[in-house]
């Protein structure tokens, strides 16, 4: 049975959609079968991997409240032989209002994916950076919780409360909720502010930190503009290695 992983940070602006991106991609190029779950409004990831939001005539909406009840009506294949795609866009937006109504509401996402999970070795999810009823079917659904953490001023603002709300699933909807892991973005290694945050990130999460570090990269910010990971947009940028790196790591403790 295949795994899944939901990229969750309540703050904004981590690298949460890159890192889902660009892990997914970067997994799939491994001989892994892979799907990315795009479960933002904002339909970012959809974007980044070519897909055209506008031209969609269904997206994850339609499994959660529009009646559709199999996936492989919308899942969409990508520019990459593994990586398959269930997009998103803006018809998303009013969802968090509809499933106030909808019965067992968290668990929306989870029975919708069921029917595919062993078709996939890896399912990642891409959250809205809220905690809202989207955010909390992706926790319902998931195996794991990834977190990205950027190396800023702010980066351990918060990661308490992501804490709390982790242990508040696991009390809750999804007992079975682990943290797979926290990846360390935006690093500038010649900043002493982002040695301090990794240093800090250590001392509390040490045996949860993955070693492989994301650097601050032109390249990443500019591979959605093309719909490409950056895998395939620059594989020889210092990105591309970075995630790429993250991916053996990623495989290799699952593989243990």
């Amino acid at each position: 049975m295949g795994k899944t992983i939901a990229i969750f940070n309540q703050k904004g602006g981590v690298g949460k959609t890159a890192t889902a991106v660009n892990l997914a991609a970067s997994i799939s190029t491994k001989k892994k079968r892979v799907l990315l779950v795009d479960i933002d409004p904002q339909g970012n990831a959809s974007g980044g991997l070519g897909i055209d939001k506008a031209q969609l005539e269904s997206t994850v909406y339609d499994l959660l409240l529009g009646g559709e009840k199999d996936p492989k009506a919308i899942i969409q294949n990508t520019s990459m032989a593994n990586l398959d795609i269930l997009p998103s866009n803006y018809d998303l937006a009013g969802a968090e209002i509809e499933l106030v109504n909808q019965e067992k509401r968290e668990f929306c996402l989870k029975e919708a994916l069921s029917p595919i999970k062993d078709d996939y070795d890896y399912i990642f999810i891409d959250c809205p950076p809220t905690l809202g009823l989207l955010s909390l079917n992706a926790l319902t659904a998931a195996d794991s919780v990834l977190i990205p953490i950027q190396c800023e001023y702010y980066a351990l603002e918060g990661v308490s409360d992501l804490v709390n709300t982790i242990k508040l699933i696991k009390s809750g909807s999804n007992p079975d909720l682990e943290v797979q892991g926290i990846v360390l973005t935006m690093y500038d290694r010649r900043t002493n502010l982002s040695v301090e945050v990794v240093r800090e990130v250590k001392k509390h999460f040490e045996d949860k930190l993955y070693a492989s570090l994301i650097p601050r990269n032109i390249r990443i910010a500019e591979a959605p503009g093309y719909g490409q990971p950056i895998c395939a947009y620059d594989p020889f940028s210092k990105g591309a290695r970075s995630y790429m790196n993250l991916a053996k790591e990623f495989i290799k403790k699952e593989e243990k």
